[in-house]
């Protein structure tokens, strides 16, 4: 049974408008809260830093919200989570389809997930999230976690 997206993100777990300078820095915000909450171990952003640099996950979206979607493997994970940041300033990810170009990103998605079969799911319903255009800007100029959270609701609802 697919759970929304909304349903699998605690608040703490939301960084909206983050003044970031790098990708690491995003990087390190969201798991020191995936951590916090309990979600991973403290080799999570380590390993999430290296994966980003050998398979990395900016995604150009072909407008201004560009997205990334960093993760890593399944053993620094204890439970399943999702961190969100939203960007009060676009950070540069490595592009996946070519990695020597950079991606302005505004919108991160940080996935803790601790079985294969969940994280294809999960790619899948952020995808579809990350295409709606008008949403995706909705999230970016949200103003507080809660109404992040109701944006992401509000897309499962509407499925139904």
């Amino acid at each position: 049974m697919t759970r929304s997206l909304a349903g699998q993100i605690e608040r703490e777990a939301i960084a909206v408008k983050a003044d970031a300078a790098t990708s690491e820095e995003v990087i390190r915000l969201l798991a020191g809260r995936l951590e916090k909450l309990g979600h991973v171990r403290t080799s999570f952003a380590e390993a999430v830093l290296a994966r980003e640099a050998r398979l990395p996950t900016g995604l150009p979206m072909g407008r201004g919200s560009n997205v990334a979607v960093p993760h890593t493997d399944p053993e620094h994970v204890l439970k399943p989570g999702i961190a969100i940041a939203t960007l009060a300033h676009p950070v540069d990810f490595a592009n996946m389809e070519d990695p020597d170009e950079a991606v302005p990103v505004g919108l991160v998605f940080m996935l803790a997930l601790n079985d294969k079969d969940r994280q294809i799911e999960m790619l899948q319903q952020i995808m579809l999230t990350i295409q709606d255009e008008t949403l995706s800007q909705k999230l970016l100029d949200a103003g507080t976690p809660d109404e992040l959270l109701a944006l992401l609701d509000g897309t499962q609802q509407g499925e139904q």
